[in-house]
């Protein structure tokens, strides 16, 4: 069962597209829209950035637990916001992907141990966020996908922070299919460190919760600082670049073709309704 939590104070304002909760130096931020899986939308990338930074300079939280509400953990980006950004010209989408890259960079780059408890599936964003953070426990029945490819697009954003997670061998596959897989799955390929029955979830999160707090605290952010140190990179240059391949195919005639037909529920212009049927091998 579930710690009752007491609310944090360290938020400026109160957020309307997530919940932090804080018991015992573990600050649990809590993805709250349920009615569309936890998507995002600018609301929450902006609300979710703030909170990271607020727990960043707070001395009394040691451990950040990243989860949602309902039966999704994040099914990346709103309808609403798609829509939007698929109006929009080549500097409103680049300036989109610099906001939401912020938000991954400084989730990545939390000087606090996040754990990510997957409730339930995540897809695009929702795995950049598990891939974001240093321990990730799921259920067993948690699907995953990052199936940007079937909009005419790549998961540019994300895209360190995932293949840091899964190698770069696993990336030329899942991202250039965008198939969907299931728990066991993420577990093989490295970006779920565990993968438990829903009624264990709790409790298996807690295990690692409780083995961090027992380390200290100094020796555990230079542990995370440790293992950054051997990713060389000049984050500036990689966001934005990131975000330039972004917004470019956003605007694209293929990009715009893959929205279109994803928000008006129709096949693309290039799916092929039939696969090819192969020979039988001897």
């Amino acid at each position: 069962m579930q710690r009752p939590l007491s609310v944090a104070t360290t938020m400026p304002t109160t957020p309307q597209s997530l919940r932090l909760e804080v018991d015992s130096g573990v600050a649990h931020l809590v993805l709250a829209r349920p009615e569309v899986h936890n998507a995002f939308d600018d609301t929450l990338i902006a609300e979710l950035t703030t909170a990271l930074e607020s727990l960043e300079s707070d001395a009394e939280v040691r451990v950040v637990v990243l989860t949602g509400t309902g039966a999704s953990f994040s099914a990346g980006a709103d309808l609403g916001w798609m829509r939007r950004m698929a109006q929009a010209g080549t500097d409103e989408n680049r300036a989109d992907a610099l906001r939401l890259a912020k938000l991954m960079r400084t989730l990545d780059g939390l000087a606090k141990p996040t754990v990510a408890r997957v409730n339930g599936a995540a897809f695009g964003g929702g795995v950049g966020l598990v891939a974001c953070c240093d321990i990730a426990i799921g259920v067993q029945t948690a699907t995953f996908a990052l199936s940007e490819v079937k909009l005419g697009l790549v998961p540019a954003v994300i895209s360190p922070y995932v293949i840091a997670a899964i190698g770069v061998r696993q990336a030329r596959r899942w991202f250039q299919t965008g198939e969907s897989f299931n728990a066991a799955e993420a577990l093989r390929i490295g970006l779920l460190h565990a993968a438990v029955s829903p009624e264990s979830l709790d409790a298996a999160v807690q295990r690692q919760c409780d083995a961090l707090l027992r380390a200290g605290p100094i020796a555990v952010n230079e542990a995370k600082t440790l293992v950054r140190r051997t990713l060389v990179g000049d984050a500036a240059v990689i966001d934005g670049a990131n975000a330039d391949l972004i917004a470019r195919l956003r605007v694209s005639p293929e990009g715009q073709e893959g929205l279109g037909a994803f928000l008006d529920k129709r096949p693309a212009a290039w799916t092929v309704s039939e696969p090819p049927s192969l020979p039988d091998i001897p």
